[in-house]
């Protein structure tokens, strides 16, 4: 009984819904229209034939950048990991950190860490 009570207020509840579009629906869409509305009467006047050039420049800058930043950054990534692949293809050449030659100017201390031994670092 409560079942179909619950069932029957869901469904009229979305039939309202789907014949009534609310304001949450028609926002995004009139935001989001690509038309610039003409201006007529008193809507006429320099102040919004200003801002709709604005927004209308706006648009068109915006569409650039997106077209000249994505590409880029695509780039950018690219180039970033073909670096870090010569990185270290580079030190797998190298013999291991352990035998290579201790040289006087290598690993000064002018003061000991304060843990261990004082001349192992914590890595």
């Amino acid at each position: 009984m409560v079942r179909q009570q619950l069932l029957q207020r869901a469904s009229a509840l979305t039939t309202r819904n789907a014949l009534q579009p609310s304001l949450r629906n028609t926002a995004p869409r009139r935001f989001a229209s690509g038309e610039m509305p003409k201006l007529t009467g008193a809507a006429d006047n320099a102040f919004n034939r200003e801002r709709m050039a604005v927004k209308q420049h706006a648009a068109g800058s915006s569409d650039l950048w997106r077209n000249v930043a994505v590409p880029s950054l695509i780039i950018a990534a690219i180039n970033a990991k073909n670096l870090w692949d010569e990185h270290w293809e580079h030190w797998e050449h190298l013999p291991p950190l352990e035998d290579r030659i201790e040289y006087d100017y290598m690993n000064i201390r002018t003061k000991k860490f304060f843990w261990g031994d004082g001349d192992k670092t914590l890595l």
